[in-house]
């Protein structure tokens, strides 16, 4: 049942291209008005506008992809088929 996959946003990939970058944290409070509640919902994996996501993107130079991951979660859907128990 497709209904039922949760889907997850995973923001790790930002800190990966941060790191790449050279960009810390702090510079994209100081420097770009990234808001610190922003940076706060992207280390807990929790929304964010796609305001922000453009933002970063521009920031940083680089694709959405660069910054995030969508990650299903299909363990429901497979609890949920009688033909893999």
């Amino acid at each position: 049942m497709l209904s039922e996959v949760k889907i997850m946003i995973s923001y790790d990939r930002l800190w990966e291209t941060m790191k790449k970058k050279n960009t810390s944290q702090y510079r994209l409070i100081k420097y770009y008005g990234v808001s610190a509640g922003q940076i706060g919902r992207l280390k807990k994996n929790m929304y964010v506008s796609t305001h922000t996501i453009d933002m970063l993107c521009n920031i940083l130079q680089c694709r959405v992809e660069d910054v995030m991951e969508v990650k299903p979660d299909w363990t429901k859907e497979i609890e949920n088929r009688p033909d893999l128990d």
